[in-house]
């Protein structure tokens, strides 16, 4: 890396003196300049299971709601479980352990992400309803609440229908995206007759008729390939689009500035993998310089995911959710040449680098491995798993944290 390259970034980053929430915020003020005009902050995670990331996101949550009027945190989580937790931050219906866990992702069902949940009920206690932060997911899997719901519709309404309508369907309480694939979609079909029928049942069939179009979405994930000579045809891009298309639901109001919680993978500004049209991608396109991917990045330590054992299954064999380490960086690597420059936590804007000497600009345009772990990954290899990227394409700017640790589980209840 060049001393050029080494000096801007010295000079561009700001450091981070906390990652919890509840702090002082003089250290996040410069980004009052950096987010002026943006309605979307994509906030990204290398690892679906590192406890800084998490901490770091509800302390920009708190930021971007307590001082630059953010109005949701739209997550990459159930969109059918969504409504719970958002009956509770707003409201306080319910237990908030209990509708985390609702939502149906091991991957949330965390100390650090139930003290977000607590922290929205907090911020929203005795406020008016046009002043409270939301919750919504976006994520068309995990659809039990959204069977469950139109179940009870049908059994006051058409009970004699109910069985019928609904039978084939209960798969998509708990079918992982891709893993029934389909050319017939015949479990499609089957939703949209559940759809057509509901829109016969007139004005009280609203809710159910939104949960059945939830459901449309799922039953076409669940039977989508994961592999196609189209990658716009895969199951990825179909999750991803359809994620888009619910954000873009939300910002129909003109007052709606929203908080993005999902991978890094997603929230990029390009495709994932350099194949997959990413949710991020969809959210530029249509919305411009108004969405900033922040993508986060660690130099080493360990996170949670599972483990998956190698062999010839069609769906991979998934092991415990364990402790993984990654030891430093190569060198090169974009987390040591973060570190070389800043070596604590720290923010990045790149898109302060139109004016940036010949040799940032060259770095930040070139393609770089960087690390990438969703909910599970290889049992041996998974040190190896690198997504090529370009950070100028992708990502509006990197927030580095020096060392991850694993997410902290909630107990099982």
């Amino acid at each position: 890396m060049s001393d050029e390259v080494t000096d801007w970034l010295t000079q561009t980053a700001f450091p981070l003196n906390c990652l919890t929430a509840g702090v002082s915020t003089a250290d996040l003020q410069p980004l009052k300049n950096v987010l002026d005009g943006v309605r979307i902050v994509g906030m990204g995670e290398a690892t679906h299971g590192t406890r800084e990331f998490f901490q770091l996101k509800h302390r920009l949550l708190e930021f971007l709601v307590t001082e630059l009027g953010f109005s949701a945190l739209v997550m990459e989580a159930s969109a059918s479980a969504g409504p719970a937790v958002d009956a509770y931050v707003r409201q306080g219906v319910g237990d908030a352990a209990q509708v985390l866990a609702g939502l149906g992702f091991w991957t949330w069902r965390t100390h650090e992400v139930l003290a977000v949940i607590e922290w929205m009920r907090d911020y929203n206690r005795g406020r008016r309803e046009d002043q409270k932060v939301r919750f919504i997911g976006i994520d068309p899997q995990q659809c039990g609440s959204s069977l469950a719901l139109i179940d009870s519709f049908l059994r006051r309404r058409a009970p004699d229908r109910a069985t019928r309508l609904l039978s084939t369907l209960r798969v998509l309480a708990t079918a992982y995206p891709g893993s029934q694939p389909d050319p017939q979609r015949r479990l499609v079909h089957e939703a949209e007759e559940l759809l057509e029928f509901l829109r016969g049942c007139g004005p009280d069939a609203a809710d159910a008729l939104r949960h059945a179009q939830l459901l449309v979405k799922a039953a076409d994930l669940v039977t989508r390939a994961r592999q196609h000579t189209d990658p716009e045809q895969t199951v990825y891009a179909a999750r991803d689009r359809y994620m888009a298309d619910a954000v873009g639901t939300i910002l129909e109001d003109p007052s709606a500035k929203i908080a993005l919680w999902a991978h890094n993978g997603h929230i990029t500004k390009s495709r994932h993998g350099g194949a997959v049209p990413a949710l991020g991608q969809h959210l530029h396109s249509r919305y411009g310089d108004a969405y900033y991917a922040l993508g986060l990045l660690f130099g080493s330590g360990s996170f949670r995911a599972r483990r998956i054992w190698p062999g010839p299954w069609s769906r991979p064999r998934a092991g415990a959710v364990v402790t993984n380490r990654i030891g430093p960086a190569r060198a090169g690597a974009v987390e040591v040449q973060l570190a070389t420059a800043n070596p604590g936590n720290h923010l990045v804007d790149l898109r302060s680098a139109a004016d940036a000497p010949t040799a940032v600009r060259a770095w930040l345009n070139g393609r770089h491995a960087m690390p990438s772990f969703g909910a599970m990954v290889p049992r041996w290899t998974y040190r190896f798993n690198l997504s090529p990227s370009s950070l100028a394409e992708e990502y509006g700017g990197l927030a580095y944290v020096a060392v991850s640790s694993g997410s902290r589980p909630l107990p099982l209840s």
